[in-house]
């Protein structure tokens, strides 16, 4: 039994495929062997600047290659890795920094006055070509029996990362994960799906993202290469499938709306993907007739529709997709995944009927530690199971609403704080986003309500031609009442998304407030 994910490491493709490919970036190739090295380089100098363990290290490279030689070594050194954007505005790094206390930063002299500009001293800096550099002696860097004694005092129940999500306050929430949740939702991965040394992952979300956690352990452990996607790609889907075919990518974990945008402009069709066997994807809600698309155009390849918020490891509940939905029909999201339990809790915590909406709850070894630095939001979020009274057992509440069906299957049915009361009528607001994705033309939405001006106000993405706002309550009209209907509508070129590449609903709500008189 694995107690350090580390194990997959020395015990996967370290042992069984040390000269294959580990992790392609651009120009740069390291073998897995090669990835040992560097990153056991990078622990043996972390140690000497700083011997402690279980203690957070912040990494701020842009993403790639020594992003995965940084994580490793910090993990080798028996610490916590937390991965910056190296793009955030310099007062939010320093929010993130002042919060988190990391004791050394990880970085490069190109990016010292971003560094600097976060309020970090020089001598907390660390830069990843003097870690990883070999010495002039021809040894390696190293001690290998040090190294394996310090993994050895990390145990499963201890941080392996953390991922920082956004805070209502304007701080972010650093989520602690666990070696053993992270071990556990692997291993279920691996039984359930066919990960082995022949796949190509196209890793195109960024790595201060829980995706990567997936990614990273799929590459230590079955000895899969990783091939890192240019982030400049995501804004010319002709040249990211030019990319994905020329790289044979068989693996993709992504968030739904460059697919979305891939199947708009129909090059599932100019580019054929033989190599693509799996696709995952996660992170919001992926229209059923574009995901129609992929599956025409990929009638071999496995889709796999995940969920699960950052404080859960990676994800809770899966559905592979094994059945025909119409363009209209919702997916659902499916079932638990291994040794994770979902509960469905009416609004006095008492357990929903099938068929009855009520809040989405997580119990089991997929959740985070909790926050970093910051036990008042643990304690909200993570609480007593109402339904055991016996002993301590916390579960998380998503605030996500959800209904589970005869067959078992789980649907989401919108948020709890996206419920609004319109004219007297209690309103789930996604239910609207649902029905306006559907009409012709239009290629994404977002629905949100003006309390100021009591307005159910759409923003929408038009595919080519305007579609007008009489056609578009005329067409919602034949499947929502009159209440339901929006009264403002504004048509973009394009959703504003934020860094994990979802609508950027906080930016939209400072166009309605900046719009009320």
């Amino acid at each position: 039994m694995q107690t350090n994910v580390l194990d997959y490491f020395e015990h996967g493709a370290l042992r069984h495929c040390p000269e294959k490919l580990a992790v392609i970036d651009g120009d740069q190739r390291l073998s897995f062997a090669e990835l040992a090295v560097r990153a056991k380089r990078c622990a043996a100098r972390l140690v000497a600047r700083a011997d402690v363990l279980n203690s957070p290290v912040a990494v701020l490279l842009p993403k790639g290659a020594d992003v995965v030689v940084a994580d490793l070594g910090i993990a080798y050194s028996g610490n916590i890795y937390m991965n910056l954007d190296v793009k955030l505005p310099a007062q939010r790094l320093r929010n993130i920094l002042a919060h988190v206390g990391p004791h050394l930063v990880i970085t490069s002299r190109a990016l010292i006055a971003e560094a600097e500009a976060a309020g970090l001293d020089v001598a907390q800096l660390l830069f990843i070509d003097d870690l990883v550099a070999a010495p002039g002696d021809g040894s390696t860097g190293f001690v290998e029996a040090a190294l394996a004694v310090r993994r050895t005092r990390v145990i499963d129940t201890d941080p392996l990362c953390l991922i920082n999500t956004s805070g209502s306050t304007g701080t972010p929430k650093a989520v602690a994960l666990s070696h053993r949740g992270t071990i556990d939702f692997m291993d279920w991965v691996f039984d359930t799906f066919a990960f082995d040394e022949t796949m190509v992952i196209g890793s195109l979300s960024p790595f201060y993202f829980d995706i990567y956690t997936l990614e990273l352990n799929a590459c230590l452990a079955k000895g899969a290469t990783l091939v890192v996607i240019p982030e400049s790609l995501a804004i010319f889907p002709a040249k990211l499938m030019a990319f994905l075919a020329e790289h044979a990518v068989s693996f993709l974990f992504w968030v739904p709306s460059i697919m979305v945008h891939i199947a708009k402009l129909g090059l599932l069709e100019a580019v054929p993907l033989p190599a693509l066997k799996t696709v995952f994807f996660a992170g919001e809600v992926f229209p059923t007739r574009h995901l129609n698309h992929w599956r025409r155009a990929l009638p071999g390849a496995m889709f796999v529709n995940l969920y699960g918020p950052i404080e859960i490891h990676v994800d809770c509940t899966y559905f592979i997709v094994d059945r025909e939905f119409a363009d209209d029909e919702p997916l659902p999201i499916g079932f638990p995944c291994r040794n994770t339990d979902i509960l469905i809790l009416d609004e006095h915590d008492a357990p929903c009927a099938d068929g009855q909406m009520g809040e989405l709850c997580v119990r089991g070894s997929s959740l985070a530690l909790g926050y970093w630095n910051d036990p008042e939001k643990t304690a909200k979020a993570f609480v007593q199971n109402p339904l055991n009274r016996r002993y301590p057992e916390w579960i998380y509440r998503t605030g996500d609403l959800a209904v589970r069906s005869a067959n078992g299957e789980i649907h989401l049915a919108g948020r709890k704080d996206f419920q609004v009361k319109h004219m007297g009528y209690r309103i789930e607001l996604p239910e609207i986003e649902h029905h306006v994705i559907g009409v012709p033309g239009i290629a994404n939405a977002c629905v949100l309500y003006h309390s100021a001006k009591k307005e159910i106000t759409l923003f929408y993405e038009v595919e080519a031609a305007a579609v007008e706002p009489a056609a578009i309550r005329s067409h919602l009209a034949t499947m929502l009442p009159k209440y339901m209907l929006p009264t403002a509508f504004h048509p973009m070129p394009q959703l504003p998304r934020n860094p994990n590449g979802k609508i950027d609903r906080n930016g939209l709500r400072n166009v309605l407030e900046e719009s009320t008189p």
